[in-house]
């Protein structure tokens, strides 16, 4: 199979599908590989660490597109670039096309097929391909490092000649894989940590890092579908966060890294408990990102913003800020998943042989142009 990889082109984004480390993975597997010059440049990868794996550099983008099988991407591909695409061609990757709007009406026209690996079920087998838990794990640890390095105090006790400096309290709201991370990041950085999931179950490996789990008069909620949190009504939504406004007025730091597939944030910090807090503190939103607003009010993605003396970090593509990293785990994702789509070193492409998978049948959102 004939496999590209091209410069991701999407605002902020650094980071490449493949890294030489899994392209040589998919070489030996028989497959070949075909990288646009320079496309792992921002990931710290060069042109020669790709031809050393067996891969063939491209000069161009077309020279790519119309002569692969199968395309391997970070994120949602523009409509140039699905427009170009050999007709049939596959395409993997996250930001899965939902409707007909943009580049998902092109890649119907190219009759391509799309395999979207946010919808990967969580199987033991897939656990090596699942980007979303690699790429939160690297957006929660960027978080922490945001936070001590934007709060204007200490993280760790110090007990110094000069006095005793008390740590710094941090207040850790979601705890799914990016929360766990940005927890485990305060600990090792000596904060004390406190927080808070809407899963009762999140308890336990909250307590497993060193922090405080966080219980609230409330009711809790089970796990929906995948491990992940569901959707809040308004009523339970209101007096969660009256429950949290004290321990959000008491931190000197906030993470918030709460997140449902498929729907808004959740509102978790207002502006009313953003102005309860001390001067000087800090709050990172992860989720500022989401297109219908992030977990706090006054969060901007990309941003800064102070607020009555707090500052407001919103997280904006957090995972592309250690790019290097953050693609080694998504190209091993990545490989782990095609290799696993396919069958005598071809890719699966009819509906007998894509339901017969349960890989594959979770992830195909377009086969041949037709809406799955």
């Amino acid at each position: 199979m004939q496999i590209g990889v091209l410069t991701e082109t999407a605002p902020f984004e650094r980071r490449v599908a493949l890294t030489p480390e899994s392209a040589g993975r998919l070489i030996a597997a028989g497959h070949s590989v075909y990288v646009q010059s320079g496309a792992g440049l921002a990931s710290d990868e060069d042109d020669d660490a790709y031809r050393a794996a067996g891969a063939v550099i491209a000069k161009s983008p077309e020279e790519i597109l119309g002569n692969i099988d199968l395309l391997t991407a970070v994120g949602q591909l523009d409509q140039q670039t699905a427009a170009k695409l050999r007709p049939g061609t596959a395409v993997v990757g996250l930001s899965s096309p939902k409707d007909g709007r943009g580049p998902a009406g092109v890649l119907v026209d190219r009759h391509a097929s799309f395999f979207a690996l946010e919808l990967l079920p969580r199987i033991t087998r897939a656990q090596s391909m699942d980007a979303l838990s690699s790429q939160a794990m690297v957006a929660g640890y960027r978080a922490g490092l945001i936070a001590a390095e934007r709060l204007p105090r200490f993280f760790p006790l110090l007990m110094t000649a000069a006095g005793t400096v008390p740590p710094a309290k941090v207040l850790v709201l979601g705890a799914g894989v990016a929360g766990l991370q940005a927890i485990a990041t305060a600990k090792r950085l000596g904060a004390v940590v406190e927080a808070y999931d809407v899963r009762a179950a999140a308890a336990e490996e909250i307590r497993s890092l060193g922090a405080k789990a966080i219980s609230l008069d409330i009711e809790s909620q089970t796990s929906a579908s995948g491990g992940y949190a569901s959707e809040q009504a308004t009523d339970a939504a209101d007096r969660q966060r009256k429950a949290l406004a004290p321990y959000v007025a008491a931190a000197d730091a906030v993470i918030t890294t709460a997140a449902v597939p498929g729907r808004p944030a959740p509102l978790l910090v207002t502006a009313q408990m953003v102005e309860k807090m001390r001067t000087g503190s800090v709050i990172v939103d992860l989720a500022a990102d989401n297109p219908n607003g992030g977990n706090c009010e006054v969060s901007r993605p990309g941003e800064d913003i102070r607020h009555h003396g707090v500052l407001v970090h919103g997280g904006r593509n957090m995972p592309s800020q250690l790019a290097a990293h953050a693609s080694r785990l998504y190209g091993t994702n990545m490989s782990a998943f095609v290799l696993a789509i396919c069958q005598d070193g071809v890719l699966v492409s009819t509906p007998e042989g894509i339901a017969a998978d349960e890989i594959a049948a979770a992830c195909c959102v377009l086969l041949k142009g037709e809406f799955r």
